[in-house]
């Protein structure tokens, strides 16, 4: 079976694309190639990123933010945006939206909540790309909105 391609774009490649990635990454290896970028991206993986990571034994170390310009369009069948903004032309034709919120700047709390609404996230896609035998799946309902965090 050919491995799907996935690029995870969120707004500074700091924080939510980069836990989807690391998911990808760990849990699908079998069945999908995942790379992250930002809309603008931040000059490295915050503290909290990684250590949310670990404690799900999944490091993350060799992951570092990147602008979506350092892609070509070509290389990838499925872009998860999760930043809110519009993608470049040619990414946005195999665009597929996830709306987390974005834990920058907050409590580990935060880092863990967005961790297991992602976790959940990349399964379900995983199991969907297994059941389209590499091919890309069609989407599944729309996503909950997620507008905040619980006390951390």
């Amino acid at each position: 079976m050919k491995k799907l391609r996935i690029l995870f774009v969120c707004v500074g490649n700091a924080c939510r694309s980069q836990i989807a990635e690391g998911f990808a990454k760990h849990l699908g290896r079998d069945v999908v190639e995942a790379q992250s970028a930002g809309m603008m991206p931040l000059g490295s993986v915050p503290a909290q990123t990684r250590k949310v990571m670990l404690e799900r034994e999944m490091p993350i170390d060799d992951q570092y933010p990147k602008g979506v310009e350092v892609f070509r369009i070509t290389e990838f069948d499925l872009v998860i945006n999760m930043s809110g903004i519009m993608l470049p032309k040619g990414l946005k034709e195999k665009e597929r939206r996830w709306t987390v919120a974005d834990p920058y700047g907050r409590s580990d709390g935060a880092y863990r909540q967005v961790r297991g609404e992602l976790e959940k996230l990349v399964v379900e896609l995983l199991q969907q790309v297994r059941d389209a035998k590499g091919e890309v799946p069609t989407p599944a309902k729309p996503r909950r909105r997620l507008f905040g965090f619980g006390k951390s």
